[in-house]
């Protein structure tokens, strides 16, 4: 008889929690897939920049654009992070 594994439990503690600083976080992580999956939004030539057209320099723009958000979300989820345990620490103590 072989035993099958316990289905995946909960972590104990708080549940997770919406707050504007996450909503953000959010948007910061959707922006770039909303942007290249809108595809009609940038299919075009025009206006070029440096001889290439819209199509090509948009989506390169969007590489550091995306960049400079996921640094973002990182850095505030980071902070949102120490400020959870801070406050579980100080509620526990």
């Amino acid at each position: 008889m072989s035993k099958t594994p316990d289905a995946p439990r909960a972590p104990e503690g708080k549940p997770p929690v919406v707050t504007p600083v996450r909503v953000v976080i959010a948007l910061c992580l959707v922006a770039p897939f909303v942007a290249m999956l809108w595809v009609g939004s940038y299919a075009k030539v025009d206006p070029t920049f440096i001889g290439i057209p819209f199509f090509y320099w948009y989506q390169m723009l969007w590489v550091l654009v995306s960049t400079a958000l996921t640094m973002t979300a990182y850095v505030l989820w980071n902070r949102d992070q120490r400020v959870r345990k801070a406050q579980d620490g100080g509620a526990s103590a």
